[in-house]
């Protein structure tokens, strides 16, 4: 091969070396790894990390809006970065429980934990794990969508499509709701924060069903309806 020849094969391999390295340093995920992901697999990825932010914003709204289940600011900031960054709820029996179960005291009349809202964040954080099989978005051996069960999908759509419609209606003996959510805020305006983070999360579930080729179940709710399991 004549030298000017190969001196220009060897600049094109070099530039093009320069491009996927570079690539590789802005991929979200580091290095190459993004680039050797599958654009499914990142899209997941990434759903899980805006459902555990939304589930976390919305408990710490809800406890702007019911401070009786934990008045110490400091102790409300704990639990929540336990539950969805140290993945544990210290001294609560609940944590060792499946997000149905959870979810099933959540509402119920007398749960043995006194803070309804961490206990309602816990079991949204666990249906999360459940529902999409692993610990968090950057842990596992994810390769592929088809990893993620469709029908687990499924399911964690219509528990937590639950949870949305109990917040709105679900009553103490006194008639009282467990929760205070979209009632007026000091300042006199309606706070519909609440909704719109749940909205958000089950839009990005349905969007994950539609991509393993299913559709989201058809929903009707009433108080005797029971949270599904998430664990196979």
């Amino acid at each position: 091969m004549p030298f000017n020849l190969q001196s220009r094969h060897i600049k094109k391999l070099f530039s093009l070396l320069t491009i996927l390295f570079a690539l590789g340093a802005c991929g979200s995920r580091g290095g190459m790894q993004g680039l050797l992901t599958s654009s499914d697999v990142l899209i997941i990825q990434h759903h899980l990390r805006q459902h555990y932010r939304c589930l976390e914003e919305f408990c710490r709204r809800l406890y702007l809006k019911n401070p009786k289940y934990e008045s110490d600011v400091k102790k409300r900031r704990d639990k929540l970065a336990g539950i969805f960054k140290n993945r544990t709820l210290p001294d609560c029996d609940y944590d060792k429980l499946a997000s149905h179960e959870v979810l099933t005291a959540v509402f119920s009349e007398g749960p043995d934990y006194y803070d309804r809202v961490a206990l309602l964040g816990l079991g949204l954080r666990k249906s999360i794990d459940e529902g999409y099989g692993q610990a968090g978005p950057e842990e596992g051996s994810m390769v592929t969508s088809l990893q993620v069960s469709l029908e687990l999908l499924k399911r964690l759509y219509s528990n937590i499509s639950q949870v949305k419609w109990r917040l709105k209606v679900s009553r103490d003996d006194q008639q009282k709701l467990y929760f205070q959510t979209n009632a007026l805020a000091p300042e006199g305006h309606l706070n519909m924060g609440y909704e719109v983070l749940l909205t958000k999360v089950l839009t990005r579930i349905e969007d994950d069903i539609y991509m393993r080729g299913g559709n989201p179940p058809n929903l009707i709710f009433n108080m005797s309806t029971m949270f599904l399991t998430l664990l196979l």
